[in-house]
């Protein structure tokens, strides 16, 4: 069915097994499996179910989807979204209840220098890391073994935390002896 507005919906009773095309909207309230390739922008309504390989413009996912989703611009997955599968976008939003297991390519990191950033224009510095606090040096004609002691009493900053799996889950188990 397509509408007024150059958007294409597929029913909730419809089944597309194949390799679907286009140059307009797609909005699945049905299935669709095979391959997919749009030039605008596809919509899973809660009722549809894509098993395929997407390759659109924009995606809104508030359905299923199984399969990897490439988009040139942005992939959005809704509370109600469920995804398996890879994405490559360099904009993708993952809202707050919704569901994804897979992998996210957002395309290159470019990690130089401040100056070299700045150089080309840009109007966001890089990342560089904070600076390491200087430990107090002894003064001249100190006494060495003074030195030492102040640098053994001076404050190191705690250790990073160590970084947790995700899906890890810290339990207590308690054993009761009879």
């Amino acid at each position: 069915m397509a509408t007024s507005e150059g958007t294409t919906i597929i029913g909730e009773s419809i089944l597309i097994n194949g390799n679907l095309n286009g140059d307009e909207d797609l909005t699945v309230r049905g299935r669709v499996e095979g391959t997919l390739t749009l030039t605008k922008m596809l919509v899973v309504e809660p009722t549809g179910m894509v098993k395929a390989e997407v390759q659109v413009k924009n995606c809104i996912i508030s359905g299923a989807v199984v399969g990897n989703v490439t988009a040139s611009e942005s992939i959005q997955i809704t509370k109600e979204g469920r995804m398996v599968g890879d994405i490559s976008s360099p904009r993708v939003i993952i809202v707050d209840g919704a569901t994804f297991r897979g992998r996210i390519d957002m395309g290159e990191v470019n990690v130089e220098g401040e100056d070299a950033a700045l150089a080309r224009g840009s109007s966001r510095p890089a990342l560089r890391a904070p600076p390491r606090a200087a430990l107090p040096r002894p003064e001249r004609g100190e006494d060495q073994s003074k030195a030492n002691a102040g640098e053994k009493s001076a404050a190191k900053p705690p250790p990073p935390p160590v970084p947790v799996a995700m899906g890890a889950m810290k339990r207590k188990v308690i054993v009761r002896r009879k």
